[in-house]
């Protein structure tokens, strides 16, 4: 039976969906969130989010709801989906950073815009935004916090949801040839120079990171 390494708690029913593929789970949180306190009054008409983690930590702040219906960019449909549900209006949903970088630059170049990070947040989106002039201000609204565990047990495979998750990871442990699922080429990235046996999910989401596992081991005998 092939043992499976989640660097994020899972669901109990995506842990299912793995379980009744005939694989071994096991799962911990190699990150924490913790959310800032952050002035609220400095935010401009459009805003900007390229994790779910920074719209928690925006709505932590009780003045957030004056800014529900307000135009959002995202990255990501899980983050897309729970900006609908809580009320905003989506403009525009890419599958990474650099990509609702370049299209905020061609679509919206008038515009102004706040993104909401977190304190290892990569630098590709507000690069991309100030070379082209865009009018934008960022508002770091939580920080992660790495939390590694050593895995005594050598898995098979690893799902990796983010480039601090593989950091995190490595800070205990060693990837020799273990698979491992990325759910973005941001989070593949971390990974190079360690392995180059790095499986990419079709969508950034946890659920399709799970559908990449099991059907990568559909096949196999054990």
């Amino acid at each position: 039976m092939k043992r499976i390494l989640s660097t994020k708690k899972l669901l109990p029913n995506q842990r299912l969906y793995l379980l009744n593929g005939g694989l071994s789970v096991v799962d911990a949180n190699f990150i924490g969130i913790q959310h800032k306190a952050f002035d609220i009054n400095t935010v401009k008409a459009n805003l900007i989010f390229t994790s779910r983690n920074g719209v928690e930590a925006f709505l932590a702040n009780p003045l957030s709801v004056t800014y529900i219906g307000s135009n959002v960019f995202c990255v990501g449909p899980n983050t897309r989906l729970f900006l609908e549900r809580s009320g905003f209006n989506v403009i525009e949903c890419k599958d990474d950073a650099a990509q609702l970088a370049e299209a905020i630059v061609t679509g919206y170049p008038g515009e102004s815009f706040t993104f909401f990070s977190g304190n290892l947040r990569r630098n590709d989106l507000p690069l991309v935004l100030t070379h082209a002039g865009i009018d934008f201000n960022e508002i770091q609204v939580y920080e992660t916090a790495l939390t590694p565990h050593t895995i005594t047990a050598k898995p098979d495979g690893i799902m990796f949801f983010s480039p601090s998750a593989v950091v995190s990871y490595l800070r205990g442990n060693m990837i020799t040839d273990e698979s491992c699922f990325c759910i973005g080429a941001t989070t593949a990235q971390a990974l190079k120079g360690v392995t180059d046996n790095i499986i990419l999910a079709n969508k950034p989401s946890v659920e399709n990171v799970i559908v990449q596992v099991r059907g990568y081991y559909k096949e196999d005998k054990y």
